[in-house]
């Protein structure tokens, strides 16, 4: 990821195994102890941000899309979801939140939650501490296969144009032999 914190975490769900490495380095990350040992001894358990959930026989892990434009953000009456700025992580200002519940109910994608006590709202924030210091959210680290990956978004759409592509290309060539074939007979 860009060293600037440009990008989002994405996933490839042909590789997940539904593991859950992400979800557990998650909610150790957001401990106090960021020790396994130390956050199974909390008083409050930490919870993760990130879920992997089983629709149709694939696993697919979800969290935060941290949209540009994001809805929790625009209902929170305190302001305590803000965006940090273009391409950066929308985050929680966890003492500002009141735990009225709008940003759950307004997220697109189902992903913020509650903390287990119900006062405080809960999502992904990238892992931000990480980010500044150089290295990736956890659950990207955490992943075994690789399923999970964070890449700035130029990154992906470049991807994506080469693949487009190279299938226009091998799609003339497709059709320049069924036309070369055509006048053969």
């Amino acid at each position: 990821m860009a060293a600037n914190n440009e990008g989002t975490i994405f996933a490839d769900i042909s590789r997940c195994l539904a593991c859950r490495s992400c979800e557990l380095a998650c909610a150790v990350e957001h401990s106090a102890s960021k020790n396994l040992g130390g956050a199974l001894a909390e008083p409050q358990r930490p919870q993760s941000r990130i879920s992997v959930v089983a629709v149709e026989g694939a696993a697919i892990p979800l969290q935060c899309r941290h949209c540009e434009d994001a809805p929790c953000a625009a209902v929170c009456p305190t302001g305590a979801i803000t965006k940090l700025g273009p391409n950066q992580p929308v985050v929680i200002n966890q003492d500002r939140c009141i735990g009225c519940k709008f940003c759950v109910m307004v997220c697109p994608f189902g992903v913020v939650t509650m903390r287990r006590d119900g006062k405080v709202a809960l999502k992904c924030d990238m892992c931000l501490s990480r980010l500044e210091g150089g290295k990736q959210p956890a659950c990207v680290s955490a992943c075994p296969t690789r399923a999970l990956g964070c890449r700035d978004l130029s990154e992906i759409t470049a991807g994506k144009r080469r693949a487009t592509a190279k299938a226009v290309i091998e799609a003339r060539h497709e059709s320049e032999q069924v036309a070369e074939e055509a006048l053969s007979k």
